[in-house]
């Protein structure tokens, strides 16, 4: 099963080109797959198109009755699906937006079945780059995912804020078992949590590969919601807590990624049981 999760803010214009392009994508090569929308408040018709949009796919909605926040429209995303999957199935994160094309899932999908446990797409690898960015906002990206590079050192990424990512269900799972509501745990500071993901799956002991990909901001009919500033400040509190030296989340986890490469279960046992015992600095919620 591919589960297809997106998480949506008032995105009643961009979403009816989304969905069905999709589900005709997919349809094509898999069977067998369901896409998850989180309505985190909208105010808009975004609501109202998705109940169509119910009565033709195989969608399921999630909704917040009041604005919440990315971190806790992933949280509760990833959550949902967690819940209902096989650890053999796959899930894919991708924008309501519109700028990220459903055909790249097959090149995640293959370089899953190579044995990797997260696939990113990059605009940074060779033949991936980004239309209708400009040059500014193309130059921050750029720099801020240098910053991500040198703070985190994820073997096998380069571009650490896009959010087009693929996961072996299984290693959600299991990171939801070790890091439980921490999982995603800066949930206040705007677009933070689609870096914390994958710095926390890296704490984990999971396998990271990119493919390219062209993201393609042209195709956006909607406006950004993303704040910059709060998202910033966020990428700055994860590096603080993923180097404190004094219970950060590289000494509270120290010994997981070997474990868990070793005996996944055994990881998941013992580290969770621990996690429930600490209390420090690095385990803060915002």
């Amino acid at each position: 099963m591919i589960w297809i999760f997106v998480p949506a803010y008032n995105e009643e214009q961009d979403l009816p080109a989304l969905l069905p392009k999709i589900h005709g994508v997919l349809k094509q090569k898999v069977q067998d797959h369901r896409i998850v929308v989180v309505n985190d408040g909208s105010v808009d018709r975004t609501g109202e198109i998705l109940n169509e949009f119910q009565k033709m796919l195989p969608l399921d909605i999630v909704t917040h009755q009041i604005n919440r926040g990315l971190g806790e429209t992933e949280r509760d995303g990833f959550e949902f699906i967690a819940m209902r999957c096989s650890p053999e199935d796959v899930i894919v994160r991708v924008e309501a937006d519109n700028t990220h094309e459903p055909s790249y899932i097959f090149d995640l999908l293959a370089k899953l079945n190579e044995g990797y446990d997260v696939v990113n797409t990059s605009r940074f690898q060779p033949g991936g780059g980004q239309i209708g960015v400009d040059g500014y906002r193309a130059f921050i990206s750029r720099a801020a995912n240098s910053f991500m590079h040198f703070i985190f050192r994820i073997q096998g990424t380069r571009d650490y804020s896009c959010g087009y990512r693929a996961y072996r269900a299984q290693v959600i799972q299991d990171a939801i078992g070790i890091f439980g509501n921490n999982f995603i745990q800066l949930r206040g500071l705007g677009f933070t949590s689609t870096l914390e993901m994958i710095v926390k799956l890296h704490i984990l002991g999971a396998r990271f590969v990119e493919v390219p990909f062209v993201l393609r901001y042209d195709q956006k009919t909607g406006y950004s919601k993303m704040i910059g500033s709060v998202t910033t400040l966020g990428y700055l509190l994860m590096a603080l807590l993923y180097h404190w030296p004094f219970g950060g989340w590289i000494s509270q986890y120290r010994g997981l990624r070997d474990l868990y490469r070793k005996d996944p279960k055994q990881a998941v046992e013992m580290y969770n049981s621990q996690a429930l015992r600490r209390r420090s600095v690095s385990r803060i919620s915002l």
